[in-house]
């Protein structure tokens, strides 16, 4: 596990590759996305930007969450305050997704001592190093120091 004390900017971590499947593309836009462009094959071929199936956007958000906690794995987790992210082109089945993480800047609490905000950037890339998210996001990270409440 990463404490405050493990992390410096321009630290980087890379993820494990995962492989997206038109079976998954489809399930995940069945419950959560039901657009024609990411459940059926043929009518998404006629759409004016995707031109055949795609994930959700927030499919491919899912994805590099998953691989988020298993490279970069933070002591009492990824807790989020804010993150903005982009899909700068289409996650299509078939593509081996990956995340580059990369520490940007570290800024201490002004009122509690054990913890910081964290940003970081994100890339995550396909088979072709194409980025299909890019996001900046904010975690709450605590020193080793850190006394919970039972």
């Amino acid at each position: 596990m990463l404490y405050l004390e493990d992390i410096q900017i321009g630290d980087r971590f890379i993820s494990r590759d995962y492989l997206m499947t038109l079976d998954e593309i489809k399930q995940f836009a069945q419950a959560y996305d039901p657009q024609v462009f990411h459940t059926d094959e043929e009518q998404a071929q006629s759409h004016p930007i995707f031109q055949g199936i795609a994930a959700s956007g927030w499919h491919t958000s899912a994805i590099t969450m998953r691989l988020w906690t298993e490279c970069f794995p933070v002591a009492y987790g990824l807790i989020g305050s804010e993150s903005n992210l982009r899909w700068p082109r289409p996650t299509r089945p078939g593509d081996i997704l990956h995340v580059e993480v990369e520490i940007v800047a570290i800024t201490a609490s002004k009122s509690k001592n054990d913890r910081a905000m964290v940003s970081y950037v994100t890339h995550t890339l396909n088979q072709k190093h194409e980025p299909v998210l890019i996001s900046t996001t904010k975690i709450l990270v605590f020193k080793k120091t850190f006394k919970h409440c039972d």
